[in-house]
This record gives C-alpha cells, sequence and structure tokens, in this order.
C-alpha cells in the first residue's frame, strides 16, 4: 500500500505513460526550471532532473518527487528538442546511419527531503536515412519535441535497428532504474 503521496515533476506524456506502468497513483506537477547546462550529456541529465525535482520538493514536502531529464548524445554533443524544422534536420541527420547514446537522469527526493540521482545510458543505432525520408519524417511533426528529433516507440522506429541498453530509457524513464529508486523510498 503507497502511504506517501508520489509527485511526478514532468509534463512528459510519456514519463506519465510509463510512471503509470507502476501500479502507483501519483499527481503531476511540473514546475518550470531553467534547463541551460553545458555539462557533458551523463552529467547535464542528472544536473536537469535535479533541479526538477528540488523545484517540486520545495513544493510538496514530505512527498516523494520523481524528475528526469532525457538527451540525445552524438560524439559527445548533446542533441535537446529541435528549435524548428531545420533544426531536426540538421539533428536527425547527423544520426543516420549510426550509433549515438540517449542519456536520462532520474532524481528521487524522498519523504525527508533527500535527493537521489542517477543516470542511464542506452546506445541506438540508425539505419541511413535519405534527406527525402527525414524530411517527411519532420512533416509528420512527430520530430518537433522530442530530444534529438525523434521518438523510438514512433515512426521513427522505422530506422532503428538496434538498441544496446534500456528501451524506456530512450522513451524518457528507464523503468528498472526507476523501480529500484521508488522501491529505495519505500513506494514499490
Amino acid at each position: 500500500m503507497q502511504d506517501t503521496p508520489l509527485i511526478l515533476a514532468s509534463a512528459s506524456p510519456r514519463r506519465r505513460e510509463l510512471l503509470g506502468l507502476t501500479g502507483l497513483s501519483f499527481t503531476v506537477d511540473a514546475p518550470d526550471v531553467d534547463e541551460s547546462c553545458a555539462l557533458p550529456p551523463r552529467e547535464a541529465v542528472k544536473e536537469l532532473s535535479r533541479r526538477k525535482a528540488l523545484a517540486a520538493a520545495a513544493l510538496h514536502p514530505g512527498c516523494v518527487i520523481l524528475a528526469a531529464d532525457t538527451l540525445v548524445s552524438v560524439d559527445e554533443q548533446a542533441l535537446g528538442k529541435p528549435r524548428d524544422a531545420e533544426d531536426a534536420f540538421r539533428m536527425l541527420h547527423s544520426l543516420s546511419g549510426r550509433w549515438h547514446q540517449v542519456y536520462t537522469g532520474v532524481s528521487v527526493v524522498d519523504a525527508k527531503g533527500q535527493l537521489h540521482c542517477e543516470a542511464d545510458v542506452t546506445d541506438v543505432h540508425f539505419e541511413p536515412m535519405t534527406d527525402d525520408a527525414i524530411r517527411r519524417y519532420i512533416a509528420t511533426n512527430e520530430p518537433m519535441d522530442k530530444a534529438g528529433s525523434y521518438a523510438v516507440q514512433g515512426i521513427a522506429g522505422l530506422w532503428i535497428d538496434e538498441l544496446r541498453g534500456s528501451h524506456t530509457n530512450v522513451i524518457g524513464l528507464p523503468m528498472a532504474l526507476t523501480r529500484r529508486m521508488l522501491e529505495a523510498c519505500g513506494l514499490l
């Protein structure tokens, strides 16, 4: 039985859906935080998830707070959400025919206010994409609110031929890591 309220500090519908798979009840409250960060990708996702978790914890003392942040990285260069179609094209072109990494930082503030922060990484390989295929994909609008300009669970899955690591990490919430962190807080 879940006695402590759980807050998901993310507006992502994908994270909401994944967290729902745990069977835990939770409330969504995504605080507005500064998401600028010049750290390398693994450290950046931890820092950004930490900022989100601490901001939500300040609003919800005594609750367990779960926050996450995901970045796509190619050649150690972070690819966030595209600014526009041209930026999405640049990102997808850089991923075409290559391996890249998807990092997700997960931060949990437990009911006592203690912060726990970890990161997961998944290696993803795209088959080569033609410029025309990239433009057609962008025209679907799917890439426009996604880190790295793609959703593995969506149309982009047509070009992803191999994953090494957590599939749910690429969607935005590594479930095995999340389960372990929530278990440590006594929620699962």
